[in-house]
């Protein structure tokens, strides 16, 4: 699938991958503080953003979208980035391009899978997803009224700002999702997937780049449990503990971000 892209500086490659309900726009800021040292590619993952809407939303999927994007753009070394569902875009791409990068970077997410009823957050992607796809939009005048359609699973009014980032209008002027509800409601259990959990005699662990994993720590998406099991996958992962945030991090703390990338990953 051919990704919509921005693209920021002209140094070494860098992709940073956004999470579910996101797109590029979320991380132009960081993108643009980054250009003095880094070329930074920002794809819209399918289904979000200005890529391509499909039934299909894997994981597999999502990782060979971002092969053929780098492909294209004739890179063949970079530092690898995601937030969230983006972090385990990167973690399927790490596992089966582990060649191409010289960096991996996930952002507040276990790259394992989680079930729902483990998970306070997926409880809540499954009541959000269902919820905008089943909202009648022609009924919506203003986005005052639009915050009525999560203020209930939602009380946050920076997060509910953030996901009504996906309303737009059409040439008509009615309101339309730029991500597409109904297909990822019906994804959930591929978006709740993830890396294999390793068993004592099946590990493959990658190799050959330094692994950073930031954790939040006022977030449920990473937990301790998962510290031994990442390890054995990525033997070489440094897990960041950040307090004083919540899951959007790249939006609260972009320092943070914005410090782990010049620290760690030098021009």
């Amino acid at each position: 699938m051919k990704l919509f892209y921005r693209e920021y500086g002209d140094g070494f490659p860098l992709v940073i991958l956004h999470g579910l309900y996101g797109s590029s726009d979320n991380w132009i800021s960081i993108a643009r503080e980054l250009s003095d040292t880094y070329r930074v590619v920002l794809p819209d993952q399918r289904n979000h953003g200005q890529s391509p809407h499909d039934p299909v939303h894997t994981y597999e999927a999502m990782s060979e979208d971002l092969h053929e994007l780098v492909l294209s753009l004739d890179i063949d070394k970079f530092i690898l980035a995601g937030h969230s569902m983006g972090g385990k875009t990167a973690s399927f791409f790490a596992r089966r391009w582990p060649g191409l990068l010289s960096g991996l970077v996930i952002i507040d997410i276990s790259p394992f899978k989680t079930r729902p009823e483990d998970n306070i957050s997926n409880s809540i992607h499954t009541r959000l997803l269902k919820r905008m796809s089943e909202t009648d939009l022609s009924l919506i005048e203003n986005r005052e009224e639009a915050h009525n359609i999560f203020k209930d699973i939602i009380p946050a009014l920076k997060v509910r700002n953030f996901l009504l980032k996906n309303l737009r209008r059409d040439n008509k002027g009615n309101f339309k999702w730029k991500i597409n509800p109904p297909k990822l409601y019906d994804n959930l259990e591929n978006i709740f997937d993830g890396l294999e959990i390793p068993v004592s005699g099946n590990v493959d662990p990658v190799t050959g780049f330094p692994v950073y994993f930031l954790r939040v720590m006022d977030s449920d998406y990473m937990n301790e449990k998962d510290y031994d099991l990442i390890q054995k996958v990525f033997p070489a992962a440094e897990i960041i503990e950040v307090a004083g945030s919540s899951h959007w991090i790249h939006a609260e703390k972009p320092e943070i971000i914005i410090k782990l990338f010049r620290e760690n990953f030098p021009a």
